[in-house]
């Protein structure tokens, strides 16, 4: 069982990094479509590149507090009972594990860009994203927590956009040159945080269709018919979902397309290694 903080803090993630993935790739593409490269991370152009690498720091602060959350506030610091994990907080140690896989991920990138100890090629951190994400998927494919009827429903949504999610990147890796793959990644990470807010308002806010209810951290429907319609709603609220983000990305490639002239959006090529592509 989750809570309303609980989907809206990695929502807000997910849904920021996804949709600043979604318009670099758009404008870089748009500038020069020839040179086109995936890109597991942005850098932020301009401040005179003090603002870099502040997609990666975004990840790596926003995972680490998430996890704080969920390992030391939700747990209230009893990890063990009679030597053992405590079984009342299974739940916060797996979605603690799964975001200790995405600090990992943005510190093991920050350490390829900016210095030599680590210096990885981009297919390499592309695959090393996948890994975090099909983390992630094995959290919530075998969550501890039981899954059924509205609640499952909606988990197995989320399951199918982290599978997207890995597909995506690891096409990317190797396809280096693909547009689809990198704005299907970056389709992917929005899907999934706007789906996390979704459930959050659904299952945990003012939201919850008719004839469900949230009680004793259970939510259940006092009939079969009433669950159906709430599984039904959940596929349109999906579509409604799939249908804003892809207009959304028609618009901004459209936007990117009509301003592409090297005067408004420029592209610096860097070496492989060299990690960033800055947008002028």
């Amino acid at each position: 069982m989750g809570s309303f903080a609980g989907h809206v803090v990695p929502g807000t993630l997910f849904l920021v990094v996804g949709v600043w993935h979604i318009w670099c790739s758009v404008v870089r593409y748009a500038a020069d479509p020839s040179s086109f490269r995936v890109r597991v991370w942005n850098a932020v152009p301009g401040f005179n590149g003090k603002l870099k690498y502040l997609e990666l720091y975004v990840i790596s602060v926003g995972a680490f507090i998430d996890m704080c959350i969920e390992l030391l506030y939700s747990t209230h610091l009893k990890f063990f009972v009679n030597g053992v994990l405590n079984p009342h907080h299974m739940n916060d140690f797996e979605h603690g594990g799964m975001l200790l896989m995405f600090f990992v991920f943005s510190i093991v990138a920050l350490l390829s860009e900016k210095t030599s100890f680590l210096p990885l090629p981009e297919g390499a951190l592309c695959l090393i994203s996948a890994a975090a994400f099909c983390a992630e998927y094995l959290l919530f494919f075998f969550h501890s927590t039981t899954h059924q009827g509205l609640e499952g429903h909606y988990h197995l949504l989320l399951v199918l956009l982290v599978a997207l999610c890995i597909i995506s990147i690891v096409a990317g890796a190797l396809m280096p040159t693909s547009f689809p793959a990198d704005i299907c990644s970056g389709i992917a990470i929005t899907l999934q945080g706007l789906w996390f807010y979704q459930t959050a308002f659904t299952l945990y806010g003012p939201s919850m269709p008719a004839g469900c209810k949230l009680e004793d951290n259970e939510i259940s429907c006092s009939s079969h018919d009433h669950e159906v319609h709430g599984q039904l709603l959940a596929n349109v609220q999906m579509f409604g979902l799939v249908f804003l983000v892809l207009a959304g990305v028609v618009g901004s490639y459209i936007f990117a397309d009509k301003r592409s002239s090297k005067e408004e959006f420029g592209v610096i090529h860097m070496k492989p290694l060299d990690g960033f592509h800055e947008q002028l």
